[in-house]
């Protein structure tokens, strides 16, 4: 039997790169899994590849109300919700000097805010046993110029994982996170100004893993899926580094 067959999932900015690779994973699995993200077209494609064993929301997680919707499908199915991956976010260079409000306002909503009230609005329909994954970051233990803001949102996620995990233990939820390094993903290249500066970022990435190469969405959603079934049922309140060893070695 798969390892979450009948069980229902909800990934957040799951139309693309890590969330797209966590959904299919659920998703052959045996999970009804829930896909959240911005742009209808990317949602519609989901829904044409995963078929019946998907439901799509189109959904802002740093807008309350598009979240109260996501909780109202979940709601409105009737199953609860098994396993949660808090994935949607972002972030952009930007050195101290160049930093704005607004800079720093949207990478704090979208990564902070977002994941704060998305485990808030849906914890009502967590069943007992359910398990929660954030989306953290190997740069929350990092050093990284022009990216401080993103990494000191990713640090936050850390923490809250931490603080939930002896919050909910009484309902037996249990919270991890996942800490990735470079993975090849649309949102790293887009990091990138043109096509050659892309290629720079890329190839200096990788020469910094020890391992010499970028991660796939693939591997981190074969990590997610250990958190978020019996697999890892002693661990909660871990970060999980899948990195390469970059941050380790």
């Amino acid at each position: 039997m798969s390892s979450l067959q009948g069980k229902t999932a909800l990934v957040t900015g799951g139309t693309a790169g890590i969330g797209l690779a966590v959904a299919r994973r659920f998703a052959a699995e045996g999970a009804h899994v829930f896909v959240t993200g911005r742009r209808q077209e990317a949602l519609d494609a989901v829904a044409a590849e995963l078929g019946d064993a998907v439901t799509t929301v189109r959904a802002d997680s740093s807008e309350l109300a598009d979240l109260d919707t996501i909780a109202a499908a979940i709601t409105d199915r009737g199953a609860g919700l098994d396993a949660l991956f808090v994935n949607a976010g972002g972030g952009e260079f930007a050195a101290l000097e160049d930093v704005t409000w607004e800079h720093f306002q949207q990478t704090f909503d979208r990564n902070v805010g977002g994941t704060v009230f998305t485990v808030q609005k849906v914890l009502p329909v967590l069943n007992q046993g359910s398990t929660i994954v954030l989306a953290s970051s190997n740069i929350d233990v990092k050093g990284s110029p022009s990216f401080s803001v993103y990494a000191a949102s990713k640090a936050a996620i850390r923490s809250f994982a931490r603080s939930w995990a002896a919050e909910f233990v009484g309902r037996g939820i249990r919270v991890n996170s996942i800490a990735p390094g470079p993975i090849a993903t649309p949102g790293l290249s887009g990091l990138a100004e043109d096509p050659e500066a892309e290629r720079a970022l890329l190839a200096g990435l990788a020469d910094g893993v020890p391992q010499k190469r970028l991660g796939t969405p693939e591997e981190i959603a074969d990590a997610v899926l250990f958190l978020s079934t019996d697999q890892s049922s002693y661990i909660t309140g871990s970060q999980l580094y899948v990195d390469g060893g970059a941050s380790q070695i």
